[in-house]
């Protein structure tokens, strides 16, 4: 097994760690901080936090993961925005790091409040929300911004390369401008209903499962790879 095909197996393993670790993370946490009473919640259930918090690092990890394993790849065909899709990786994961930490910063708070009792609930509610918004603009600009500009680069360059069908490239251009789109209202204040956003997030998610399963079984395009090696040879003469 060359070089190549190890990478397409591992980026694609790192794309099915990385949608399910996001997704378990967001609805262990998302279960307890969308109630009413949130903060009697996060201190009751400080473990599922935890645990929610350590599924979103993995996400982390394994998206910057998939960005270093496809630079030398995609730098064959054009290296600065390879090197954009990288840097663009590395800055979801910095903003998702501080939606933890945020995230995190509710445990101690949720605790005082419990001991604090009725007379002190604004005081706490009103820090409650604070960290709520720091962790879901977060979110927004994680995943609104840095990952759908990040993927309209990634599948760009595929489309440009054909190292994978361009059928998938395409469907992942649609799926990340959709993201875009449904960010850019939001900032707006032109935000859709829960309903449209799923239905404008699900393409993406849909396509990264189908992606990772074609570069786990079919690999990338030799023909493509042999393209981008002999233009990288071409520019060394």
């Amino acid at each position: 097994m060359n070089s190549n095909r190890k990478t397409a197996i591992t980026v694609g393993v790192l794309f099915i760690i990385a949608t399910g670790a996001y997704m378990l993370g967001e609805i262990l946490i998302g279960s307890i901080l969308n109630a009413p009473d949130y903060l009697s919640n996060v201190s009751a259930n400080e473990n599922q936090v935890k645990i929610g918090a350590l599924f979103v690092l993995i996400d982390c990890v394994a998206v910057v993961g998939i960005g270093v394993m496809m630079f030398p790849i995609l730098r064959k065909h054009n290296e600065p925005i390879a090197l954009g899709y990288v840097g663009f990786r590395i800055v979801e994961c910095a903003i998702f790091i501080v939606s933890v930490i945020g995230t995190l910063s509710l445990l101690p708070l949720s605790q005082e409040f419990v001991k604090a009792g009725a007379p002190d609930a604004s005081y706490f509610q009103a820090l409650g929300t604070s960290l709520l918004a720091v962790r879901e603009w977060a979110i927004f600009v994680g995943l609104r911004i840095a990952f759908s500009l990040g993927a309209l680069m990634f599948y760009y360059l595929l489309y440009q390369s054909k190292l994978i069908p361009r059928f998938l490239s395409v469907w992942g251009l649609i799926g990340a401008t959709l993201i875009l789109a449904a960010g850019l209202l939001d900032m707006f204040g032109l935000s859709p209903s829960s309903t449209i956003t799923t239905f404008l997030d699900l393409p993406i998610w849909v396509q990264e499962m189908v992606l990772a399963v074609w570069l786990i079984v079919k690999g990338f395009n030799s023909s493509a790879i042999a393209s981008g090696s002999a233009k990288t040879d071409t520019n060394k003469v």
